[in-house]
């Protein structure tokens, strides 16, 4: 029991305490925890300037024995009613507070570790070949992308331009993405680096993963598909990445962990995971101008946060205080279970139609997207992530 007033089937409740970063007006950006309809200005009710920094690193650098003990003190204060003449001064309504990107991204690395989401595009590119490239079950594909251009939900997405070039095309053209889409996506953030030189076994994931959020890994696929041969996701990708404010601590996931899809054929060894699975039951929700168009399911995904974070090491690559690294576009068996508008239209040839008459294939400018999740939490709660948001401009 709290002595705080929570909202009935909260997903901010006790079991969760996510952190972000947030401001008042006139006052500097500083850590906060969401809990309930409130924010808990850290910085202030502990004292410890390294929630006084506008950035979540200086405390995910801190590692896992730091996040236990003031996850541990959180849980204590909300709990116990001693403690609430000095905690509630500092507790604020969330409706007052502005949020900013959590951390201060140090690398950026997107995924592609969807089955469905991989096998849907291959099925529409490579119709004449299998779906799944020979080395797909291998390893976990992914790309470097650009941590400047990680924003907080909300930030306006601006319609890029490029080059692009359409099949009967005798040359690529110039102008703005027609083809403007969104991958619905997890994010992972670590606290802890590791030296270079030194892989990062697949069990020791939880010793330097901090916590997971949303993200939006919007896509211009005109301009991704002329670009990408040879060597893959560039201007098509890294005009923008939008990250949902809340930081779930992976402490608040243990409800949630579920045992990932059979693989077939066993991968490599430091790929194995029977001792430390970390599939994730969470589910996402996508939603245009308001209203749902897809429930991804994440406890789908073939490779686990863990296998990436072991294969990304694996070369001797290292981490760092603030890195970033996705999933990849979630999505599941189902067609209501798809995660970018080119499997929902299927590249642009069954148009999705809408309850106020029109259709989209992909995004129009003044279009909202907003990607949601929740995930079990203890004793039958559930766990929100927030969301992560945005709203497409016309291109300048």
């Amino acid at each position: 029991m709290s002595w705080l007033d929570l909202p009935a089937g909260t997903g901010f409740g006790l079991g969760n305490l996510p952190y972000g970063v947030f401001s008042t007006p006139g006052t500097a950006p500083r850590t906060g925890v969401a809990v309930g309809d409130s924010v808990l200005d850290l910085a202030a009710a502990t004292g410890d300037p390294v929630h006084a920094t506008g950035s979540l690193n200086g405390f995910m650098a801190q590692g896992p024995e730091a996040w236990a003990a003031l996850r541990r003190q959180l849980q204590e204060w909300f709990t116990d009613e001693a403690h609430r003449g000095t905690v509630e001064p500092h507790l604020l309504p969330h409706r007052d507070v502005s949020l900013h990107l959590p951390v201060e991204v140090a690398d950026y690395v997107d995924f592609y570790s969807s089955q469905h989401h991989a096998e849907n595009l291959g099925r529409m590119f490579r119709p004449d070949s299998p779906p799944l490239t020979p080395n797909w079950k291998h390893l976990p594909i992914g790309y470097h992308g650009r941590s400047g251009t990680v924003q907080v939900s909300g930030t306006p997405v601006v319609r890029p331009c490029g080059q692009r070039k359409a099949p009967g095309d005798d040359a690529p053209t110039f102008g703005p993405s027609l083809r403007l889409d969104i991958e619905a996506e997890v994010g992972f953030l670590v606290g802890v680096g590791s030296e270079l030189g030194s892989a990062v076994p697949l069990a020791h994931f939880p010793q330097h993963v901090f916590g997971v959020c949303l993200v939006n890994d919007w896509s211009a696929r005109d301009l991704q598909s002329w670009e990408y041969v040879p060597l893959g996701p560039f201007l098509g990708k890294s005009f923008l990445t939008s990250l949902s404010p809340w930081v779930v601590p992976l402490a608040a996931l243990e409800a949630a962990r579920v045992s990932p899809p059979a693989r077939d054929p066993q991968p490599l060894p430091y790929l194995r995971d029977d001792e430390h699975p970390w599939g994730l039951d969470i589910e996402l929700q996508v939603r245009l101008n308001g209203e749902a168009l897809s429930w991804p399911p994440f406890r789908e995904m073939y490779w686990t946060p863990a296998q990436q974070l072991a294969h990304m090491t694996v070369n001797g690559a290292n981490l760092r205080t603030g890195d970033l690294f996705a999933s990849g576009t979630v999505s599941g068996p189902g067609k209501h279970q798809r995660g970018s508008f080119i499997e929902m239209s299927w590249g642009g040839t069954e148009p999705i139609g809408l309850e106020d008459g029109t259709s989209r294939t992909f995004l129009d400018d003044g279009d909202v997207i907003t990607i949601t999740a929740s995930a079990p939490g203890p004793d039958g709660t559930r766990i929100a992530f927030g969301e992560v948001t945005g709203r497409i401009e016309p291109a300048r």
